[in-house]
């Protein structure tokens, strides 16, 4: 049991330390952080503009999760980036650091939401699509951890940093938050 309360006890401090920023704007505690993506979304869906996410691996599947989530109690209109075919296409023709910035390329308009999921802040593919969204001035969502100044940290709109450099952990935090946000937009918040 020692070793699960020290998990829990990481996990507990890294949701705890967590940051949210809006533009210069620092959320005092974790409720205003919620609320500033809240805000975020609720924007989008009131919009009707599109919403993106995208990760890798670990991310990748929060990210597929919560394409899904959102869409559906939601009720927010999500892209999926993941079709296989369309992966494996672009990464064959292009390369795997272009996958999702090639689809953002086709298929992104102005105003339209991209949610990023990146443990590290630091994956290629991420970043190019960051750059992607940002040269069709798309609005931006950052999750990231590790280290405070990884690279797509800086570019969002609206950025989450789990300070942790255990995977585990910045991924689960993550998913909690964005899943407490969908259920809060789901309940009306």
């Amino acid at each position: 049991m020692k070793i699960q309360n020290q998990y829990i006890d990481r996990f507990a401090k890294a949701l705890e330390e967590t940051e949210f920023k809006s533009g210069r704007r620092t959320a005092s505690d974790y409720t205003e952080g919620i609320e500033m993506l809240i805000g975020a979304f609720c924007k989008h869906k009131a919009d009707g503009s599109s919403v993106y996410f995208i990760g890798n691996g670990g991310s990748a599947a929060i990210a597929g999760h919560m394409s899904a989530d959102y869409l559906k109690n939601g009720r927010l209109s999500v892209v999926s980036m993941y079709s296989f075919p369309t992966i494996t296409c672009l990464g064959n023709d292009f390369s795997y650091d272009d996958v999702f910035s090639k689809q953002l390329e086709m298929i992104s308009k102005r105003g339209q939401l991209l949610v990023t999921i990146s443990s590290s802040g630091e994956s290629e593919n991420m970043y190019r699509a960051v750059l992607a969204a940002k040269k069709k001035d798309m609005d931006l969502i950052t999750l990231t951890g590790f280290k405070p100044d990884n690279r797509i940290r800086a570019l969002g709109d609206v950025s989450v940093y789990v300070p942790s450099e255990e995977y585990g952990i910045v991924k689960a935090v993550h998913n909690l938050i964005l899943q407490q946000v969908v259920d809060e937009i789901a309940a009306g918040s």
